[in-house]
Parts: structure tokens; sequence; C-alpha cells
């Protein structure tokens, strides 16, 4: 995870502040936050809950049908300046703009070791936005092959050809290189472009795949495998998130309604199983809305199979265990993926070439951020994404199973700031292993697993709304995702040593983690110790409640994203996945939501809207 990066500019946040305000926001942005209502309708045609990477698309899209009314309820607020700056995205964790999951210590130590308590965080946006407000801003769609497997599973309309179209509805590519081709659009509201500053390291990482034998590529375009600079969902220099992007330029719409701060907690289904409302929170207090038409949960992969099954969809049992009644018995929370990866995984280089705290935190940098939307603060910390084959996949067929974040950076840039809070690491676990670098000039890979055989699943702690699900990852539960990371933890090695990063005198960090000494430094068995030790996620997790045909008794919602048993419930979020995709799942996410929107109005006879934007 790149989100600490930058953390050392910690310091220039009230100047940040006060600068993002009067120079964006006053003299640039036309685009104003979202004002809620002073009074909300009784019923709506639509209720979407959350306002995250699919929810703020659907809202958008089902509102431009001027008759239908929509309720966007979000259990966050809006987006703060802070937030704009992607340098800063570390700082957002642990706010009050994060929901501050935790996962379930494993019973067994199978991950998360080297965490307090041995639990990882999870972070998840609750502001809206939702997680695209608090990730690195990564524009990766996928591999073809994902999707086609979808609609093989028996998910038609889900194919490549068939999602490829949503992708490019949502689109307004800044790089003109792109835009010339098949695979990008311009006029769309999501802001895609490459970052407009980044480190002489970047073009080592590309010069390293090609010395590898992988091609320097758009993986968004017709192959995935291969290295390219990333592309991400920025703005002149700011973050580009899903409320910024689809619901401020609509914020005016008389048919669209956004409560802020409105927590949902169970969907009112009525004797015919039918959804006829939202119980939410506001204030303290406790509010019913109702439906004409149909409920959207958009709460994310964690909180949308939370509140099916407070509403009384899930594993029957389960409900019956805290006093639920059971309405529609699906496995809803099962099927739990992530990409999983090794943490800390940190070369050290002799030239003055790395993002550290010394480097950067300074007032130059911080002005011509405010003034100019240019230089280090637009950094989102990921300079570079790869997508390669270890030697259990066909390279033939591209559906490659690792992937890199190459980072010019690692654990230890901000001197132990920031970055060791927002991934839990104990102290001695830091001091020991990273804390000796705190002078030197280092950057790292993070090798992610991107098809795990391991899945998890997420489960109600109680019938009350306000406490936190149990989300139980159970990684590593399969030795071949053990073996394919080590595969790829060994090809990031590899690129340490081209001569690309030869040059600057790149070697591994050669202190071994506490809990794996016993093993030759650099082994197999070493790297297979290391992985439980410092897992590490971004944090994407999908599946929960999967989509799949209706003889598929792991599926929750169908190929129309309805929920199996009762009526007027959708879900479109990542939780629909019926397996993770290849790469960060914001961009397919968002698509998710245009197609979703889609199947909504072909369902209830309103045209489906062609133009892109």
């Amino acid at each position: 995870m790149a989100f600490g990066t930058m953390t050392s500019l910690l310091g220039m946040i009230p100047l940040l502040a006060i600068g993002m305000n009067y120079y964006r926001y006053q003299s640039i942005d036309p685009e104003n936050k979202v004002q809620e209502p002073q009074m909300t309708r009784r019923q709506y045609d639509f209720i979407v809950v959350g306002g995250g990477s699919a929810g703020a698309v659907i809202a958008n899209r089902l509102s431009e049908v001027r008759n239908w009314t929509v309720l966007l309820l979000e259990a966050g607020g809006d987006e703060t300046e802070i937030s704009d700056v992607p340098a800063l995205a570390g700082y957002l964790q642990l706010t009050d703009l994060d929901w501050k999951y935790t996962t379930t210590p494993s019973p067994t130590r199978q991950y998360c070791q080297a965490m307090k308590g041995d639990r990882c965080f999870w972070p998840r946006g609750k502001v809206l936005g939702g997680s695209s407000v608090l990730n690195a801003m990564v524009y990766v769609r996928g591999s073809r092959n994902d999707y086609n497997h979808w609609e093989a599973l028996g998910n038609p309309g889900w194919g490549y050809e068939n999602v490829l179209k949503y992708f490019l509805k949502s689109e307004d590519v800044r790089n003109p290189y792109l835009a010339k081709t098949a695979y990008h659009e311009t006029g769309g509201y999501l802001t895609v472009q490459e970052s407009p500053w980044r480190t002489p390291l970047s073009i080592a990482f590309l010069q390293a795949g090609m010395e590898m034998g992988y091609e320097v590529r758009d993986i968004n375009g017709e192959q995935q495998t291969g290295f390219m600079l990333t592309q991400s969902t920025i703005r002149r220099g700011s973050r580009c998130s899903t409320g910024k992007a689809f619901i401020r330029p609509v914020r005016l719409r008389k048919n669209l309604d956004v409560l802020l701060h409105a927590h949902a907690t169970k969907v009112l289904i009525d004797k015919n199983k039918r959804a006829i409302g939202v119980e939410f929170l506001k204030k303290g207090q406790k509010n019913v809305v109702f439906v004409r038409r149909e409920v959207i949960l958009s709460a994310g992969a964690l909180n949308s199979p939370q509140l099916l099954m407070l509403s009384g969809i899930g594993p029957a049992d389960h409900l019956q265990e805290h006093g639920i009644n059971v309405i529609s018995d699906l496995p809803v929370g099962d099927n739990l993926q992530d990409h999983v990866g090794l943490g800390g995984l940190t070369f050290v280089v002799d030239a003055p070439l790395t993002v550290t705290r010394s480097r950067f935190q300074t007032i130059p940098v911080a002005m011509e951020y405010i003034l100019r939307e240019r230089g280090p603060m637009t950094f989102s910390g990921v300079e570079g994404v790869a997508f390669l084959n270890s030697k259990y996949q066909d390279p033939s067929v591209d559906w490659p199973d690792i992937q890199f974040h190459f980072l010019p950076s690692s654990i230890n840039s901000d001197g132990g700031e920031q970055i060791r809070k927002i991934l839990n690491l104990r102290d001695g676990f830091y001091n020991t292993v990273y804390k000796p670098l705190h002078s030197s000039e280092t950057w790292s890979i993070l090798p992610l697993l991107l098809r795990p055989k391991s899945t998890g699943w997420v489960r109600l702690n109680s019938r009350n709304p306000l406490q936190q699900p149990k989300l139980i990852p159970n990684y590593f539960a399969h030795q071949e995702d053990i073996d394919v990371l080590v595969e790829g933890i060994k090809l990031a090695i590899n690129v340490s040593n081209t001569q690309a990063f030869q040059r600057f005198g790149s070697r591994p960090h050669n202190i071994p983690l506490p809990g794996c000494r016993h093993y030759e430094f650099m082994s197999d068995a070493y790297w297979g110790c290391a992985i439980k030790q410092f897992t590490f996620t971004i944090y994407h997790p999908a599946g929960t409640c999967k989509m799949g045909p209706s003889w598929d008794v792991t599926a929750v919602v169908d190929p129309r994203l309805r929920v199996y048993g009762v009526s007027g419930i959708r879900v479109a979020d990542a939780s629909i996945m019926p397996t993770i995709m290849n790469g960060n799942p914001n961009a397919p996410v968002i698509m998710i939501g245009e197609k979703a929107s889609d199947l909504i109005k072909e369902d209830w006879g309103a045209r489906p809207t062609r133009q892109y934007g």
C-alpha cells in the first residue's frame, strides 16, 4: 500500500487546507460540495445505500430519468481539502473518513503476525466517494479473462466485450496518446491520467521490465501482461473520487437527494418479501424512508453483506444465532476474496532519487502544489504497476497471476511517523527491521497474489448495526497461494537485479524478519514465513454477495444483480464479483455501477443512456 509514501508532509496540513480552500474551491473548481435537503420525501422511487465507487455512479445515472426520485444514503460526510491531496492519502486512514475495520486474528497465526494483536487494518471509506477517497487512485480495469470467466460461470452480459463500454462511458482520459486508442475515451465524468510528477526510478522500473522480457504497455488496453506507469484517478493534480466525479456535477438535480451521516441499519421487507424502505440513523435518531421501486445496496464488500444479514437475508443458522428472523437463506458473507502480498519488500540504492521526508517536507513543495497543482504532492505513491506470470501461469494466456506496485519509497521513508501506524506494525518489529533505514535511500515493490484459492467470510458480531462485522480473510488456507506469491517475490528481486537498477547500486534490505530468522535468508522457506509475518493487503475485499445463475447454490444475486428470494433489492459493488479481478478494483466497481444503472433502467422501461458523460 502506497498511502503513507508522502506522509512526511503532515506539518503542512493547516497551510494546505487554507490554500486549497481559497485557491481551488473558490477560484478554480466550479463544483461545490453537496448540500443536504432541508426536508426529504417520505417515499422515493429508488434508495441507494452507500455513496462510494458504485453508489455515486448509480445515484447519478438513475436520476438522469427526470420523473424518478432518488435518495442516496451515505454513512459518512463529504471529502476535505486534505483528502484532495494525493500525497496525503495515508493521513486519511484512522480518521472519521475511515470505518477503521480490522481483521479477526487467525487462531493458528496464519497471517498478520507482525501486527499488534495479529490484526491487519482494513480501511474502508466512510465518506461520500467511499474508498475512492482513501485509495491510492490506481486505475486498473482487470484482465479480459476475468470478465469472460464471469460470463462462463453463468452470468450473461458480463463478458469483456459487454463491460468494456461501461469503462469507456465513465472515462475522461487526459493523456493524448491514450485517448487515441480504442480502449480509452474522453468526455466522461471520471478523470484518468498519469501523474504529472515522478522520480527517475519510475523509468528504471519500465526498463527493468523490458530487461526481464516484458513489454511496456497500456495494461488497460488490448493485453494486460507487462509494465506501465500508473494511470490514476486524478484531475488537475488532485484526487478525482466518485463523489467529486459523479455527484457534485449533478448535485442540483431536483429529483436527487443526498443525505450524509445517514447510517443505514436495516432494509424493511414486507410479508410478501418485498423491500418497502430503509431504516437509518442520523444524528442519533432512527429514521425510516420508504421506497416505491427498489433499494440498491452499494455499501461495499463488507457493509453490504452486513446490512443484508441485519435485514434477515443470509445464512439461516447464523441469523438465528443472533435472533434475526430469516427472510431468505442465502450464503451472504461467504466467498470473501482479497489481494494479499508481502509488505515491506525493500531495496536500498546509493543515489538520492527516492521520496523521503527530509527531501520533500518544504514550503516550496507545498506552494508549488497550491499555486500550480504540480510537484511531489500530486504523487499518490505508486509510480508503476506490472502484471507478470509466475512459473505456475501459462504465459501464452494473457492472464497474469502476480501484480507489482512500484514505490520510490518504503516503510521507513517517513521516519516512522505514520506508515507504521496505519499498518498496525508492532513497535519491536518496526524498530528491528526498518528503523535502521531511516537515513537510507529506499524503494520497494509490493508483490500481490491476483487469484487466491483461499477465501474467507464476513459475519455479524451481533445484531447491533453499529458494531463492526467479523472479518475473517482466511489468507493462505491453500498452500498454492503461498507458492505462487513466493515466486512473485523472487520476480520482484529480479527487478532489483536488472541493469536498470544496478546502475543505482540497488540491493535488497538484508535485515531478516524476526520471526523468520531460523530460515536461510531469501530462501523459499524464508519468504513463505515472511508473508505470514508481514502480511500485506491494499484492501481489495470482494465476492461476499456473489453473482451467479439460479442453479449456483453459492450465489446471492442473479446476473441482473437482484437478490435471490426477495424482490426490490439489488446489490451493486465489489461484493457481487464471482471471482476477484486482476488488479485494483476501483475502476471495475465504477463499471459495475454503470452497468447496474442500465440494468435497472431496462427492467423499469427507461432508456439506458448511451452518451459518454
